[in-house]
């Protein structure tokens, strides 16, 4: 788009949840891409999916569960903190996904999430998930397999989440961490044996000749030779970028009948 007086431009960016995450008011720390990619797909959301988060925070997450499960799902999400959670609901309700997302003020720890037998995934990030964990069972769609989710910050608070999560039933349990790793690419040229060892007779000749007759044959050989193949090679850096969170997976098991 061209500025008033013709002498700028600018792009206008369709909004999208990574933007938003890119631009959020941090009330809280948030969860970035490599984190909200994965957690997304090991928990199998798709639209249509009814999902329970607790620890909505600054609404980065928030926004990419609701594209996720768009147009006929549905996100509940609680915030303990009641500033935290007005300001997050006006801008849900700025986006347009009021239909999509309802937000509650809750100590889900000590008071649960009041709904029972009607999410398909649930989302922990709270200091002690571990303190949610029989909550969030009664949450689940009973006749169907459930799949959890807990962030954490703290090896010592997975430990506490994996033992809850076990007591109550909940299988598969599994921890991963998210490290992004750049590679920088190059390219670099590919010698043969026989290159190797002329190279090493050519650098011996050096030493018995001349500076100005060794000079006038290496432009004499370097005309007749042709470039070796070159090679894609990557390196990676010694430091990678810091660690995030620990993510705790885990799938609750449908409720059979006694009949």
């Amino acid at each position: 788009m061209p500025s008033h007086n013709g002498r700028g431009f600018m792009y206008l960016l369709h909004p999208t949840p990574e933007l938003w995450t890119h631009v959020v008011p941090h009330r809280t720390q948030i969860l970035y891409v490599a984190d909200i990619s994965y957690i997304i797909t090991y928990i199998d959301l798709k639209p249509g999916s009814v999902v329970l988060e607790s620890g909505t925070g600054s609404g980065s997450f928030s926004h990419s569960l609701a594209r996720t499960i768009a147009p006929n799902g549905h996100l509940y999400t609680f915030e303990f903190h009641e500033e935290r959670a007005k300001a997050v609901k006006k801008e849900f309700e700025e986006h347009g996904l009021s239909d999509l997302i309802t937000v509650e003020c809750r100590d889900v720890c000590k008071d649960g999430f009041g709904i029972t037998n009607i999410v398909h995934a649930v989302f922990l990030d709270l200091p002690a998930p571990w303190e949610a964990i029989s909550a969030a069972k009664e949450a689940f769609k009973q006749n169907r397999i459930g799949k959890i989710c807990c962030f954490s910050p703290c090896i010592e608070q997975v430990q506490r989440t994996c033992a809850s999560l076990n007591e109550n039933g909940f299988v598969e349990i599994k921890m991963y961490e998210c490290l992004i790793r750049e590679h920088d690419v190059k390219t670099i040229p590919v010698y043969t044996v026989a290159d190797a060892v002329n190279k090493i007779k050519v650098q011996q000749d050096k030493k018995r000749k001349r500076k100005d007759q060794n000079e006038q044959d290496d432009d004499n050989s370097s005309k007749s030779k042709q470039d070796p193949p070159n090679l894609y090679v990557t390196k990676t850096p010694n430091e990678t970028k810091g660690h995030t969170s620990y993510l705790t997976f885990a799938t609750f098991l449908p409720v059979l009948d006694d009949e």
